[in-house]
């Protein structure tokens, strides 16, 4: 990996877009990050080396974002991800890639032609259990390809939140998350001495991407950052379908 031009070629850009994502900004774009770079190398490894990025960007995000997230919203969703994240690590060896793509993508697709479509003229605020279906969902997706962004994405996005507080329950989410996947990750031999080295030769740009993301941030309206979500969910979504074939 270390000499080969392709990795750095897609590794680069996917640490960046990664980085962007995890400061909350662009929801599930983060989620092109594994196929990305599984255009250079398998799929576990490329989310094995993206799992010690995630933390160290979910370190920088918490600290801008401490103290504005939803409690409650995070006890809805937090229980049933780390059920989502075992069923995922005990299906590991027979995960079928494509199949699990095709849902993911069509939710992500769905739900963001549907947010485009009708807006703010929707009234519908989901339920606890519609909470707890996407987060469990979004632990799983999350475990198998750092791709929980648009689960999380359908159940927030409804409930109206204000953009600070969307954006900190989001980052918090996902900050819980990654921790909990570094032991079925670990028991799995995805965390070892060559993936961690290129985990750390890429952490400037993840710095670079949390920084940049921030500054977004501060340029654009609730109603615009909602709209950019519901855009690149659907990108996502495409993304992911067409991956398939």
């Amino acid at each position: 990996m270390l000499t080969d031009p392709l990795f750095w070629l897609v590794a680069i850009p996917a640490v960046l877009i990664t980085g962007i994502s995890k400061s909350g900004f662009a929801g599930g774009v983060g989620g092109l990050t594994v196929p990305l770079l599984a255009l250079a190398i398998s799929p576990a490894t490329a989310a094995a080396i993206m799992l010690p990025l995630l933390i160290y960007m979910d370190f920088l995000s918490v600290r801008s974002w401490w103290g504005q997230h939803n409690t409650r919203q995070l006890w809805i969703l937090l229980p049933a991800a780390i059920v989502g994240i075992v069923i995922a690590y005990l299906l590991f060896d027979s995960l079928n890639e494509a199949y699990l793509k095709a849902i993911l993508g069509v939710v992500s697709l769905g739900f963001g032609l549907y947010g485009l479509v009708l807006g703010d003229k929707s009234q519908a605020t989901p339920s606890a259990t519609i909470g707890r279906l996407c987060g469990l969902t979004a632990g799983f997706t999350s475990f198998v390809a750092h791709a929980g962004g648009p689960p999380l994405n359908a159940y927030l996005i409804p409930l109206k939140l204000p953009k600070s507080e969307f954006l900190a329950t989001a980052v918090m989410f996902f900050a819980v998350v990654n921790w909990v996947k570094l032991i079925p990750y670990s028991l799995l031999g995805q965390i070892n001495e060559g993936n961690i080295l290129i985990s750390i030769l890429l952490a400037p740009l993840a710095w670079l991407g949390v920084k940049l993301g921030l500054v977004i941030q501060q340029k654009i309206s609730d109603r615009l950052f909602k709209k950019i979500i519901l855009i690149l969910m659907v990108l996502v979504g495409l993304r992911l379908l067409m991956s398939i074939y």
